[in-house]
């Protein structure tokens, strides 16, 4: 069985593959100073909780967060007695070759996101994900990540406001009733998510635009099925399609253990 770890900014989200289907998915905030053992109570706690039995043989990481990954591979190594498989470092292999600018790093959330959307959908897409940053992935016809965009996520816009402006109060992330708002929480709902609606749109038109071929446009993130509410931002949504990414990539790279 493998077990995948998306760890962002904000949370560290851990799934169970069987091969076939996810047995769990298993969610924690992301902290730098979590140890190992740290991570298997937590982990086994939850395991024993659902009453899934998993035997676990192989491990895939993806990690925004750097300094989480030493852990992370502690974490592996005494509990599952095995070296697990990093995004983005040169033992593992990717599906598609990144293409963009000489000694740019591209962040390992947008690899494993383009080899999960190009594995269920084929090239020529747009992958919005609404996470800690609302980035827009381009994958091109051949399933390489080819380039994007980075936006403030919902969230963080959220917090910038409330701490800029002490006026205004915490609120949801909703879709509002109307557009103009009659009091400081519409106001501030409707800027949010009519804001973000347009957001989305003007930067994939703009990138179809500058792309020149008809591409579809997939969402993800936990936001993305809120945001579907506003228009018709999305050909797709894709709940789990970073988890779906990681075990693409694990399969590509035992297939090439084989060869």
């Amino acid at each position: 069985m493998l077990l995948a770890i998306d760890c962002g900014n904000t949370n560290t989200v851990f799934s169970i593959w069987d091969g076939e289907k996810f047995l769990c998915t298993l969610r924690t905030s992301t902290h730098h100073a979590r140890t190992a053992d740290a991570y298997f109570t937590w982990y086994s706690t939850l395991v024993k909780h659902y009453g899934i039995e998993a035997d676990i043989t192989e491990v895939i990481i993806s990690s925004t967060v750097p300094r989480v990954v030493f852990n992370l591979r502690v974490f592996a190594d005494r509990f599952f007695g095995c070296r697990p498989l990093v995004v983005g470092k040169p033992e593992c292999l990717l599906p598609h070759a990144p293409r963009v600018d000489p000694g740019t790093q591209v962040g390992p959330d947008r690899l494993v996101n383009s080899a999960g959307a190009f594995d269920r959908h084929g090239g020529d897409l747009i992958v919005v994900d609404f996470g800690t940053a609302t980035t827009f992935d381009v994958v091109a016809h051949d399933g390489a990540y080819v380039g994007g965009v980075i936006a403030p996520g919902v969230n963080l816009s959220l917090e910038a406001l409330h701490m800029a402006a002490a006026a205004l109060p915490h609120v949801d992330v909703t879709k509002p009733q109307k557009v103009i708002g009659t009091n400081t929480v519409d106001c501030m709902q409707s800027g949010v998510f009519w804001g973000y609606v347009g957001l989305v749109n003007g930067i994939c038109d703009r990138i179809r635009a500058e792309y020149e071929k008809p591409m579809r446009i997939i969402g993800t993130g936990g936001l993305a099925p809120l945001f579907a509410q506003g228009e018709m931002l999305f050909d797709f949504i894709e709940d789990d399609l970073t988890m779906h990414g990681l075990t693409v990539i694990h399969d590509y790279n035992k297939k090439a253990e084989t060869l």
